[in-house]
């Protein structure tokens, strides 16, 4: 694809600025979701919000894994990482989402084995490295992540190590989208959908959106121009009302995925219920380990209780930000007592989380936020 020079991507904006302008009716409110946190943090970089014409509202979705994994599972991974024999990799973006009472962060402090990596693959080194030790992995994310995860679970298999394992909670985006208009807590208008869960699921697993429900959405790229283009696509979808699953990331994202992606998940791993961090268990919304890859889930091996009960952060409103519900600017912790140094929930901790790009990019010190 031929790269734009600046004066062409200025034209190709305001050629779509135009166009939405032009689809979107004066006095009307028209709410869309972007699930994916990535696609929070263009929308902010690039100020879209400030084009848009008044009454377009964009309101982040349940799109960041480390702001939508649930604070029992935090709190496993605290208790694992409390045993003297485990050495716990991981993200670094999970060291500070705080548990009920402490974070990875807090216990790395107070000597517990807690190595950062950044590619699943490094667990097989700390296997070989650390023999003795048994390496559990903690393995969250949407299903781009899930994909490279469910290569590294195969890996270990074939390699035939017996120490590494994974504390598993993976999400499905589709099944969470549905949660959300199921709910009727917040009315949303149309979805931008993201561009890297859709290049493994494709278009097909979001057809029940205009089907069963009635909403417009589009699988959108990560630039600017890609999500007004996503924008203008679901404008036109409610004028003309031919509500379908609109793609603007043809150039990545297929009708039917990444099969071999696909295949390969489905060898690993079951589907099954799951928790999400203030929507609560989401039937058929995580996956688990299956099989003879069941032999690698940590909590199977090595179960693990938790000697007091899991406790969400007094005051924060995480749970209504994912769910579209309040800006994080009306969360009343929100640039307080919850900052980027000093985060208390979940969604100020991750780089995609909604919290902390709104702090990052429309809050300010002297006590202004951001307002649509």
């Amino acid at each position: 694809m031929k790269k734009l020079t600046l004066q062409e991507k200025q034209h190709t904006a305001d050629a779509l600025l135009r166009r939405i302008n032009a689809l979107h009716k004066p006095g009307e409110t028209v709410r869309l979701m972007e699930v994916c946190g990535t696609h929070t943090v263009s929308i902010f970089r690039e100020g879209l919000r400030q084009l848009l014409p008044c009454g377009i509202e964009l309101v982040s979705g349940p799109g960041c894994p480390v702001c939508v994994t649930d604070q029992t599972y935090m709190d496993k991974a605290l208790a694992y990482a409390e045993c003297e024999d485990v050495i716990i990799a991981t993200f670094g973006d999970m060291l500070k989402v705080p548990g009920s009472y402490s974070s990875l962060n807090e216990a790395q402090t107070k000597g517990a084995h807690i190595h950062v990596i950044y590619t699943p693959l490094e667990v097989i080194e700390l296997s070989k490295k650390y023999p003795e030790k048994k390496i559990v992995f903690l393995a969250i994310g949407f299903e781009t992540t899930i994909a490279i995860i469910c290569a590294t679970v195969k890996a270990v298999h074939a390699a035939g190590l017996k120490n590494v394992f994974f504390l598993v909670s993976h999400k499905l985006v589709p099944p969470a989208l549905r949660a959300l208009l199921d709910k009727q807590e917040g009315h949303i208008d149309g979805f931008i959908l993201p561009g890297h869960v859709s290049v493994i699921i494709g278009e097909e697993p979001y057809q029940f959106l205009p089907k069963e429900y009635g909403i417009p959405s589009c699988i959108a790229g990560f630039d600017g121009l890609e999500i007004l283009s996503a924008i203008a696509n679901i404008l036109e979808q409610r004028k003309s009302g031919n509500i379908v699953v609109g793609n603007t990331y043809h150039s990545v994202v297929m009708q039917k995925g990444n099969p071999v992606a696909q295949a390969m998940i489905e060898e690993v791993y079951e589907v099954c219920d799951d928790v999400w961090r203030g929507i609560g268990v989401i039937p058929n919304s995580g996956l688990a380990l299956k099989g003879e890859y069941a032999a690698y889930d940590v909590e199977l091996v090595l179960p693990i209780n938790l000697d007091k009960p899991s406790l969400d952060p007094k005051g924060c409103q995480c749970g209504r930000v994912l769910q579209g519900l309040i800006k994080p600017s009306e969360c009343p912790l929100f640039g307080k007592s919850c900052t980027a140094d000093h985060p208390v929930g979940a969604c100020m901790v991750s780089v995609e989380g909604s919290c902390a790009a709104w702090y990052k990019y429309g809050y300010s010190s002297g006590g202004s936020t951001w307002e649509d």
